[in-house]
């Protein structure tokens, strides 16, 4: 076994999970290496848990998709509910040999599925120790413009990140963002406002994400005026979008186009009622993560991103806003990108990427890399 897996497992079960003696963890593992799966159900031993496990293949599940009765969403997302509720934690690790394999799955199914499966998902997020985790393959490389072996280093690397350095960085932005009412965000294609008065900030430190590096919060759902063009591309629902624009009037979202596939997104914004409003507002920085990959839960950590999400709120910063859609559209205002600022009420808090008060610098590259003290 490679030994790497070993010392990933340690980090998933212990610093993001921390499991303790009689704890039920499931392991969720979509298209990942037996001995992967086998690497962690021996650090969950050690820890004393008792571990369970559901193996995915992704054109298997997109088959259950596309064909699958109504009936047996519901049925499925009542198996799963049952399931998650006599779990203490959750790692979920989720390889994608082909991101578009649902490409083809009609949107009316997705949105059953979706709707079908929220209650556990809900459950899972709001009531265990979780944590989800990208698996690297081939399909990744690629899209990374990378060789299979210069990514997995890449990959090893991020994953196995000194988190802990990130704490007293995040613990400064977290309680600015607490004292914050008004925001404003600016770069080419950016001009939004909005208020996050009164609505926790959440620090992500390799917790709930490997790779980690954000704090959240939300805007209060109402307050969004402005608009934006997203300048990282995206895939949701198997399908890729790129400069996704958003117009907004009173919290909600009034106009949308892409420059690839816009005819869905107006599908997928009327998915319900909350999906054009914000469920998210996060900012992002690990400093290993530079460029778009289309896979979100490394593209929402770029150094020098932002997310702004349509959709459902997290309970631990929640604005109210419910829907089955949780989309993570992201926009990286580093000088390469075209660059932007953030201001908290009036002042800049991050210009072209890097923070500028002192407290939050410990955010910034240099000092997560061990450069500057």
């Amino acid at each position: 076994m490679d030994p790497r897996y070993a010392k990933l497992a340690d980090v998933l079960t212990g610093h993001s999970t921390q499991l303790q003696r009689g704890d039920h963890v499931l392991i969720d593992a979509f298209d990942a290496p037996p001995s992967l799966v086998v690497a962690l159900l021996r650090a969950a031993r050690a820890r004393g848990a008792q571990p369970f496990v559901q193996l995915h293949t992704a054109r298997v599940s997109r088959e259950l998709l596309r064909e699958g009765a109504d009936a047996q969403f519901v049925i499925m997302g009542e198996i799963d509910l049952h399931r998650i509720k006599h779990m203490q934690a959750y790692i979920a690790v989720r390889g994608a040999n082909n991101i578009f394999e649902n490409s083809d799955v009609p949107a009316d199914r997705l949105k059953q599925a979706m709707a079908a499966f929220r209650p556990a998902l809900n459950w899972r997020v709001n009531k265990t120790r979780w944590v989800v985790l990208r698996w690297p393959t081939e399909a990744m490389a690629q899209q990374a413009g990378q060789s299979t072996e210069a990514f997995e280093d890449f990959f090893f690397r991020v994953c196995t990140l000194d988190y802990a350095r990130m704490k007293p960085g995040m613990a400064a932005l977290k309680a600015l963002m607490q004292r914050t009412n008004q925001v404003h965000l600016e770069g080419p294609g950016v001009d939004l406002q909005f208020s996050i008065k009164g609505i926790p900030a959440v620090p992500c430190g390799g917790e709930c994400n490997i790779p980690d590096g954000e704090v959240f919060t939300a805007p209060v759902k109402n307050s969004v005026e402005g608009e934006i063009t997203y300048n990282a591309p995206t895939v949701y629902q198997g399908v890729a979008f790129e400069k996704v624009r958003l117009v907004f009037k009173a919290g909600k979202i009034v106009e949308c186009s892409a420059a690839s596939n816009s005819n869905r997104l107006e599908k997928i914004f009327d998915s319900d009622a909350g999906a054009r409003f914000i469920g998210e507002f996060a900012i992002g920085f690990n400093p290993h993560i530079r460029e778009p990959m289309r896979d979100i839960l490394f593209d929402e950590k770029i150094a020098g991103s932002f997310h702004f999400t349509p959709g459902q709120a997290y309970e631990q910063a929640d604005n109210g806003n419910r829907s089955q859609v949780h989309w993570d559209l992201v926009s990286i205002q580093r000088p390469e990108y075209g660059g932007g600022v953030i201001r908290f009420d009036g002042k800049v808090i991050r210009r072209d990427g890097l923070f500028l008060p002192a407290p939050l610098r410990k955010l910034n590259p240099d000092y997560l890399l061990g450069k500057k003290n």
